[in-house]
């Protein structure tokens, strides 16, 4: 028996699998459009992240592979944009232009049934959201690297809008050029972070060439396709979408480098069972002051994940602290905790709770 003959009875009941998950798939889809109908009813929001964060959880637990759970996950979350878009299509501004991790962001937490609207600079994502322009905004928060975005914690202390939902995702830079080469190259552009994140790689390989930072690595692409005399750092995604060819790719200083991004909007999501919540306080400048605003957390059992002090740029040298701490506001032990921070500390605010990213 020959490899055709071998394959077509496992090829017919492939075809006849793909014919039940179509069906079924459809099927989802009409209960999807009913569920929408009944949001309409009451105005409810088309998309709810601790709903959509219970369901990808309970596919994990559920898959019994061989398929990895990431990769049921990542199959899921775009059946779920794809119904969710049946409802409306939901549009998200990030930091353009196209090509940005901010837009792979995106496209990692919502899937790819949405609407990317890029903006000119993190304000301008912020400024969309807000104005109502987009119902999300994806703004970078912290990398491993380089430590915490300042542009975005001091916009996050500003705003009216609450995080829905934080992500990150693995950040590989590529040095890239219309001519895939260094000749003829003066300057390497790059947005000033991913400039930092590359430092040492580019005080090895190009010491003389002139480093040049702009607002967005898509940016940086685009303009690199313009002009041969110009290279850029970053993503694969943006230099296949403007043509580009690689010099070297992965040229960032440590390999495991990630960024942190935040959703922001006027959503505020419901308890999912597994959440954090954002906070920023400030204290008086004075001994012990951190201390005792920080002793409810431990008082009602609440844990701390993430620690971040930011100036308050009064000329007081005094700080506002920014606090992630597990679980929701609205859970029992999570709210004493957080009324009695709200005694402590002369600024108070709950920035969102959300669920944590799987």
């Amino acid at each position: 028996m020959n490899t055709d003959d071998k394959l077509k009875p496992l090829r017919e009941r492939i075809d006849s699998i793909d014919a039940q998950i179509l069906d079924l798939l459809n099927q989802r889809a009409r209960v999807a459009q009913e569920v929408g109908h009944v949001k309409a009813e009451t105005n409810a929001p088309v998309f709810r992240p601790e709903r959509e964060a219970q369901v990808l959880r309970k596919v994990a637990d559920r898959n019994p592979g061989p398929l990895a759970s990431v990769a049921v996950q990542t199959i899921f979350r775009e059946i779920m944009s794809c119904c969710r878009a049946l409802e409306r299509r939901v549009i998200v501004a990030y930091l353009g232009p196209a090509g940005t991790f901010s837009e792979q962001a995106v496209y990692k937490q919502f899937g790819h049934a949405v609407e990317g609207l890029p903006c000119a600079s993190i304000d301008e994502v912020f400024r969309a959201t807000e104005a109502g322009t987009a119902d999300f905004g994806v703004v970078p928060v912290e990398n491993s690297s380089e430590g915490a975005i300042n542009r975005t914690l001091d916009l996050l202390l500003q705003t009216t809008l609450s995080i829905s939902g934080t992500l990150s995702i693995p950040i590989h830079h590529s040095l890239m050029s219309k001519s895939g080469t260094m000749n003829g190259v003066t300057r390497i552009l790059a947005h000033s972070q991913t400039l930092a994140q590359c430092q040492v790689w580019l005080n090895q390989n190009y010491p003389n060439v002139e480093r040049q930072a702009i607002f967005s690595n898509g940016e940086a692409a685009r303009l690199a396709a313009e002009d041969q005399t110009v290279a850029a750092i970053a993503s694969e995604i943006a230099g296949e979408r403007y043509n580009l060819g690689v010099v070297k790719a992965h040229v960032q200083d440590d390999p495991h480098n990630r960024t942190r991004f935040a959703i922001i909007g006027r959503l505020q999501p419901g308890p999912s069972g597994k959440d954090l919540t954002s906070l920023v306080l400030a204290v008086p400048n004075k001994a012990g002051a951190v201390y005792n605003m920080l002793a409810p957390l431990a008082q009602h059992g609440v844990s701390m994940t993430r620690f971040e002090s930011r100036p308050a740029r009064i000329g007081t040298w005094e700080y506002y602290f920014y606090v992630d701490v597990e679980g929701h506001s609205a859970e029992d032990h999570v709210s004493k905790a957080l009324d009695a921070l709200k005694q402590n500390a002369p600024f108070f605010r709950v920035l969102g709770s959300y669920p944590v990213t799987l």
